[in-house]
């Protein structure tokens, strides 16, 4: 009659790797051809341990196994959601919608209040409620700079909000308004983006550090080296909000995308590089500009046209008429920034009747510009690409 197997009895107590080497006391006896006693102990550790015995040689040999992975993982990520970035958002009242889904999309994201009243004279009365209660908190302010009207009550608002104790402060900016018209091209022409630029650059630093600056999709690329070395300017873009609504097309795999000049290609191409590019140039003869394809091809395709911004919408509408010329069986439209003065808007008419040259299955734009999401709400061919999603990352970075 064979012996009986070895019998291995272990007592196992809270350890980890680290405890293994430097605070555990490991005793083995090992009681001749029958059994194993193992004693392994710790007192400062939370982690299971599971021992493995191998009976097949001899000596018989010990393995220590670490925790299921799995179960460290979820207690890792249990901890990063306790540790999650609180932030306490302040806005304008033009972007009260924009803040409400920002807010929306994170449980660590607070709305803050701010009382928006003038004096008699007109100049700005305002007050920021409970501005003790943000001592020690990441704060941001949610900034709509869509008028020179509005810019100085902001300014005083994103002066005061670092100064009141505050452990990081971040200025979203989503539409940089300035330098979107402005050309030097002679000895006294004034660059306003630079100023401000310069003006953004000053604003005070917060306990943790200098001022975060979020732009979504600056028009002129040389802007963004106007800042200071007193502000952290970080460059976002909506065109993957766009990306996202393409793949949502039934003729998804029949996109291509057109910009309507050198600028924008440079600005957007390596974003949508897995589309066919469509490039168009801009020429003028006399008072007139003349849009006309530099390279690609349009015939029987949904083409998207994309850029940065648009005011009166001009280029855009000789962009769409020289694509339906050279057969795009649709012609839709993409911008990041909708300013549309003086309802320039109404110039874009839907297509209905799948006559690309009369006008545009899609206009996206996203709610950068409050004022101009009220006036195209509900209306085709806009459609409304919400920022709010890429506020919120950016603002736990």
């Amino acid at each position: 009659m064979s012996a009986a197997p070895p019998q291995c009895r272990c007592y196992v107590f809270p350890t980890d790797t680290k405890a293994l080497k430097t605070k555990s006391d490991i005793y083995k006896s090992v009681i001749p051809k029958h059994s194993l006693r193992c004693q392994l102990s710790s007192s400062s550790f939370d982690n299971r341990w599971t021992v493995d015995c191998v009976t097949d040689n001899n000596p018989i040999h010990i393995i220590l196994k670490p925790p299921n992975s799995s179960i460290s993982m979820a207690s890792s990520s249990s901890t990063t959601l306790k540790r999650s970035k609180k932030v306490c958002l302040f806005f304008c009242a033009e972007m009260q919608a924009l803040a409400h889904r920002i807010a929306a999309e994170s449980d660590t994201i607070e709305l803050r209040s701010i009382t928006w009243r003038t004096f008699a004279d007109g100049f700005p009365n305002l007050f920021i409620s409970n501005a003790h209660g943000i001592r020690g908190q990441h704060v941001a302010f949610l900034a709509s700079f869509s008028s020179p009207g509005v810019i100085f009550e902001q300014l005083s608002v994103i002066y005061a909000l670092p100064k009141l104790f505050v452990s990081s402060f971040t200025l979203v900016l989503p539409f940089f308004p300035t330098g979107t018209s402005e050309r030097m091209e002679e000895e006294g022409d004034i660059a306003t983006a630079f100023t401000l630029a310069r003006i953004l650059s000053n604003v005070p630093i917060s306990r943790g550090g200098p001022t975060s600056l979020v732009v979504f999709d600056i028009h002129a690329l040389q802007e963004r080296f106007y800042f200071g070395d007193n502000v952290l300017p970080c460059f976002e873009s909506g065109v993957p909000l766009l990306k996202n609504r393409l793949q949502q097309l039934p003729d998804s795999d029949n996109i291509s995308i057109a910009f309507p000049d050198d600028g924008a290609w440079k600005r957007f191409h390596k974003q949508l590089q897995h589309f066919p590019t469509i490039v168009c140039n801009k020429v003028r003869e006399g008072d007139q500009r003349i849009v006309r394809l530099k390279e690609g091809d349009p015939r029987g395709r949904h083409v998207v046209i994309v850029d940065d911004l648009v005011q009166s919408g001009g280029t855009l509408i000789e962009c769409q008429k020289m694509l339906a010329k050279h057969g795009a069986a649709k012609i839709s439209a993409y911008v990041t920034h909708g300013i549309f003065p003086n309802r320039s808007w109404e110039r874009f008419e839907h297509d209905t009747k799948g006559c690309p040259e009369n006008g545009f299955n899609y206009f996206w734009i996203t709610d950068s510009c409050p004022l101009t999401v009220k006036e195209v709400k509900n209306r085709q061919p806009f459609e409304v690409l919400s920022l709010a999603s890429s506020i919120a990352a950016t603002l736990h970075i």
